[in-house]
């Protein structure tokens, strides 16, 4: 069950805010209610954070026409760099390929839950900070070899780090999905109710 939700309103600022005491009142008889301090009214031109995207309308480039489009939030992107930097921060005295494996697993999730959304950046983004920091663990690891040797060593295609059979995971090479239209969804609150 998620206690996060979104209210769509087609209409102005004062019918979304109309619409808040009646959400409260469906809430309540299910024992849940409205937090003040995490709810807001945004246009959709300002976008929101959702569930760790970022949802905003956004003119298509080239056309006159405007999308909503979902993509990953900033504060995910710091979130998995985070990560990623603790990771790579672990001592310099395990195998590259126990590294790798960690690192693998946390950006194949990662990936996978922000595929469905215009996410193409953020992962290309994503490739060359982990590549930064995994070439910079190796330089750490062997502070007096050059970069061509290391590169010899641990590279797959010249450049791609990989140690013992273990690949560093390659985030742009995930295939971004869009959702597809699903027509009009059923909800009870779609239609007025019967007088």
């Amino acid at each position: 069950m998620t206690n996060d939700f979104v209210v769509v309103v087609s209409g102005k600022r004062e019918h979304a805010e109309a619409l808040r005491q009646e959400t409260t009142d469906v809430l309540a008889p299910l024992g849940l209610r409205l937090s003040q301090e995490k709810t807001s009214v945004v246009h959709i031109d300002e976008g929101f954070d959702f569930l760790g995207f970022r949802i905003q309308r956004h003119r298509k480039p080239g056309t006159s026409k405007s999308f909503v489009y979902t993509f990953p939030a900033r504060k995910s992107l710091a979130a998995v760099r985070r990560k990623v930097k603790a990771i790579a921060q672990q001592g310099t005295n395990q195998p590259l390929s126990d590294l790798l494996r960690q690192l693998n697993i946390l950006l194949r999730g990662w990936t996978r839950y922000f595929q469905h959304g215009v996410s193409k950046r953020a992962f290309g983004y994503l490739r060359h900070y982990t590549w930064t920091r995994v070439v910079g663990w190796l330089s750490d690891k062997h502070r007096k070899t050059g970069w061509r040797a290391l590169r010899r060593r641990y590279s797959v295609q010249g450049w791609w780090p990989q140690h013992a059979g273990v690949v560093l995971f390659d985030p742009a090479g995930v295939a971004v999905t869009r959702y597809r239209y699903r027509g009009n969804i059923a909800t009870p609150w779609a239609e007025p109710a019967p007088a």
